[in-house]
C-alpha cells in the first residue's frame, strides 16, 4: 500500500480541486508522491475533458463587477458544490470575470472566444481546469449592463458557498445607493423584465383567457368578469415586472414609485442564479 496520510489527501484535494477518490487512485499509482499524483490527475483530467462534455453542472457561482458606467455579470458553473467553494475554482471565475470586463463581452460565446494575454482563448482556460479539477465547468451566462450608474449585487444562499444569485442595475438619476435597493429587490423578486411592454402580446393574451376561463369555472358573475380579469392580469404583471412589483423594503410603493421618489429611473438588469435559467 503506498504511504500516504489523510493530511496528504486533503492537500491534493485543495491544490488541485479533484475528488476525494480520484486523488486517493492518484496517490496509490504514484506510491505517495504528490507532485507524481498531481501530474497523474492532470493528464487523466485532460484524457476525461471530451467524457465530462455530457455531464451536468448544477453547482457553481456568479460573479460581478460594476463601476464607472458599466457592469459585467458571469455565472460559471461546475459539477458539485465541493468544487464550487474551493479557492482554485475561485481564482479561476476571477480570472474570467476579469476578461469579460476587460473585453466588454455581452455573451458567453464573445467571452469563450476572446483571447488571455498569455495567448489562451478561454475555452482553452476552462479546457485546462476541467482536466486539473476533474469536474465539467463552463461558462453558462454572461451579461453587460452600460448607464449612469452601474450597479451589482451577489447574494449567497448558503454560507458554505459562493454567491449563488447575481444581479446587475442600470439606472439614470438617483444615486448608486437607490440603484443597489433595486438591485437587491431584484435578487429576493426575481422579475422577469423591466416594464410590460416587453411581455409579447400573445403571452399577455393567454394570461386573459386562463384568468377568464378561471373565473367563469369558479361561478364568478358574467357582469363581473371584466373587473376580474383585468385584475388578474394586472397581478400576473406585478409578479413579471420590475417596475410593477411591491417594492421590497416599502411593500406599499412600487418599484417605479421609488426610483421616481428618488429622483431615478431604472434602465435594465440583469439576474442570474446559479443552475437557473432565469
Amino acid at each position: 500500500m503506498a504511504n500516504y496520510t489523510a493530511a496528504d489527501i486533503k492537500a491534493l484535494r485543495e491544490k488541485t480541486g479533484a475528488g476525494m477518490m480520484d486523488v486517493k487512485k492518484a496517490l496509490d499509482e504514484a506510491d505517495g508522491d504528490s507532485a507524481k499524483a498531481e501530474e497523474i490527475l492532470r493528464v487523466k483530467g485532460q484524457k476525461g475533458v471530451t467524457k465530462r462534455e455530457g455531464r451536468t453542472t448544477s453547482n457553481g457561482l456568479v460573479t460581478a463587477e460594476a463601476g464607472a458606467g458599466a457592469g459585467t455579470l458571469v455565472e460559471v458553473l461546475c459539477e458539485t458544490d465541493f468544487v464550487a467553494k474551493g479557492e482554485k475554482f475561485g481564482a479561476l471565475a476571477d480570472q474570467v470575470l476579469a476578461q469579460a470586463v476587460a473585453t466588454k463581452a455581452g455573451d458567453a460565446d464573445a467571452l469563450l472566444g476572446s483571447t488571455l494575454s498569455d495567448g489562451k482563448t478561454v475555452q482553452q482556460l476552462l479546457d485546462e481546469a476541467n482536466a486539473s479539477i476533474g469536474e465539467k465547468i463552463e461558462i453558462k451566462r454572461v451579461a453587460r449592463l452600460e448607464g449612469e450608474h452601474v450597479v451589482s449585487y451577489l447574494h449567497k444562499t448558503s454560507p458554505d458557498l459562493p454567491a449563488q444569485i447575481g444581479v446587475l442595475v442600470s439606472t439614470t438619476g438617483g444615486d448608486d445607493v437607490v440603484a443597489r435597493d433595486v438591485a437587491m429587490h431584484v435578487a429576493a423578486f426575481s422579475p422577469k423584465v423591466l416594464t410590460r411592454d416587453e411581455i409579447d402580446a400573445e403571452t399577455v393574451e393567454n394570461e386573459r383567457r386562463v384568468a377568464e376561463a378561471t373565473a367563469k369555472e369558479e361561478g364568478k358573475p358574467e357582469a363581473a368578469l371584466p373587473r376580474i380579469v383585468e385584475g388578474r392580469v394586472n397581478g400576473f404583471f406585478k409578479e413579471q415586472v420590475l417596475l410593477e412589483q411591491p417594492f421590497a423594503k416599502e411593500p406599499k410603493k412600487t418599484v417605479a414609485t421609488v426610483l421616481d421618489e428618488a429622483g431615478a429611473e431604472a434602465t435594465g438588469f440583469a439576474r442570474f442564479r446559479v443552475g437557473a435559467d432565469a
